[in-house]
């Protein structure tokens, strides 16, 4: 028993330590300046690897990501801005790589549908609440005139 909780610790501390180790991509890319290293790096931030599809340039270790950022690193010392580059981009990969796509009409739903979808759940919230009031008003007992007099009548007996 003892070999198994044994065994059973190891386990656990070499999960742990996998989820706690983790990879990055190293380039030699030796930028001109400063201003294009930073710019370069932003860009490659903010621009989504095609083969990963749900991690920017930087953190893909694909072999795809290391080749997009080279060529972004590249442009950027080349001088270019970066609409260009970025339009580079989406031309050759399309509107995905980008991880806040224009605003035009393509891309349309996907920035006011959240929207809609907020004021539309705001809206049917509103109508149950609504008939969930009306519901209770039409639900409440009415008291006869013969229930308020003795009502009045036993109140008065109380006080007394």
């Amino acid at each position: 028993m003892k070999a198994f909780a044994k065994g059973i610790v190891s386990l656990c501390a070499l999960v742990m330590l996998s989820f706690s180790l983790h990879a990055t991509p190293i380039d030699t890319y030796e930028f001109k300046n400063d201003d294009n290293k930073e710019r370069g790096l932003q860009l490659a931030n903010e621009l989504r690897c095609p083969q990963c599809q749900n991690q920017n340039l930087i953190d893909s270790n694909s072999p795809v990501a290391r080749d997009l950022r080279i060529q972004v690193y590249t442009m950027v010392d080349e001088g270019k801005s970066d609409e260009e580059i970025v339009k580079f981009m989406t031309d050759r990969y399309g509107d995905f790589v980008r991880y806040r796509p224009a605003f035009d009409n393509r891309t349309l739903v996907l920035w006011l549908g959240p929207v809609a979808f907020a004021v539309l759940g705001i809206g049917i919230g509103l109508i149950f609440v609504r008939k969930q009031r009306q519901t209770s008003k039409a639900a409440a007992p009415q008291m006869s005139d013969a229930d308020r007099e003795r009502l009045a009548k036993m109140l008065k007996e109380e006080r007394d």
